[in-house]
């Protein structure tokens, strides 16, 4: 069995050394695995102390290190110490260099990535997530691309020639994608002004709800009534869009029309009698009340107060008891409430012929 492992060989080498290749690269990589474990486990430690502090970057960084490429960094630095013959080296070399750079390709992506999000979370800063997620989408190709010509460039291909080619592709690509870009640029356009933010309420074209994520393409919404919708992000640029979460109060038109016939005494205290019925409501910051205009079967009233809570529900809920105080008022001052109506004259079928 002795003399197997001196006379077996594989690649020139025999099978004691490729053993103990083996072994070494076992080695290095559970000693530095190790050493990574042990400073993840201590900087999430100081992360969890300073929860605001630049730890959490480091965090991320670290956690970045893949072990399938620090096991196959091990393994290939050990076979490329044996000495292979031919052109083997020259491979393991080139892998190497390969496994090196994805390595650094992930700690240099998520360094950037987590550094914009711990400026952007530090403190009363707001997130913004459709610039963040820009950035990171820009980052990553940047970052990625950069390797690809590295890799290439070491392994001898003319980077110039396909740098150009990438130009002239690029250019291409853009003619044949502009509503694709054009999207993009808008949701650029959108992380950049916020007209609106995820978590917050419009509504657009007869449309309403919830702002659900802002992506590079598309805007998703969470109705009203529960379904999703999509909308392109330049389509809803184009649009005009109400933002319900920024309003600090809400203003209220109220009309109100009462039969014609009403007596001028009625008519004016009716006016009085609703302004009281308007400051009486808790919430509410009553404005203007005036009867404006005759109509053609009815005096017309308009009533302007302002919900000082900005949500759809107290609005109703205000709207609600004013409607039913002033019903209650009508009632007790003897006073018809007037309706719009519409009516069609026929042609009698004797003046048809």
């Amino acid at each position: 069995m002795q003399q197997w492992w001196i006379e077996s060989r594989w690649l020139g080498q025999t099978a004691l050394s490729w053993a103990v290749a083996a072994a070494l690269a076992l080695a290095a990589y559970a000693l530095v695995h190790g050493v990574v474990v042990l400073l993840g486990r201590r900087l999430a430690l100081l992360a969890r102390q300073h929860p605001d502090g630049p730890v959490k970057v480091a965090l991320a960084v670290v956690k970045a290190t893949r072990g399938w490429v620090l096991l196959l960094l091990a393994f290939t630095v050990a076979a490329r110490a044996l000495r292979l013959p031919g052109d083997a080296p020259a491979y393991l070399g080139q892998l190497i260099y390969v496994l090196v750079g994805v390595q650094l390709a992930l700690w240099l992506s998520r360094l950037v990535v987590s550094t914009l999000q711990h400026i952007a979370e530090r403190g009363d800063a707001r997130r913004n997530p459709v610039l963040i997620g820009i950035i990171q989408w820009t980052v990553q190709l940047v970052v990625w691309v950069v390797l690809l010509l590295a890799v290439l460039g070491n392994a001898g291909i003319n980077v110039n020639a396909f740098i150009a080619s990438l130009g002239i592709g690029g250019v291409a690509v853009a003619l044949a994608a502009q509503s694709v870009l054009g999207d993009l640029l808008a949701s650029i356009s959108i992380g950049l002004d916020k007209p609106f933010e995820v978590g917050e309420s419009i509504a657009f074209d007869g449309e309403s709800g919830t702002v659900g994520r802002v992506g590079i393409k598309s805007t998703r919404i969470v109705s009203s009534s529960g379904e999703e919708l999509a909308i392109s992000n330049a389509q809803l640029l184009g649009k005009l869009v109400r933002n319900y979460s920024r309003m600090k109060e809400r203003c209220v038109t109220y009309r109100l029309n009462v039969a014609l016939d009403t007596p001028r005494a009625k008519a004016e205290r009716i006016v009085q009698e609703v302004r009281g019925i308007i400051m009486a409501i808790d919430g509410v910051r009553f404005d203007r009340g005036h009867l404006f205009g005759l109509g053609d079967a009815a005096l017309q009233y308009e009533f302007v107060y302002h919900v000082l809570k900005p949500g759809f529900v107290p609005h109703r809920d205000a709207q609600q008891r004013i409607t039913l105080a002033i019903l209650e008022l009508l009632e007790r001052m003897d006073v018809r409430l007037v309706t719009p109506t519409r009516v069609l004259h026929a042609p009698l079928a004797s003046d048809a012929g």
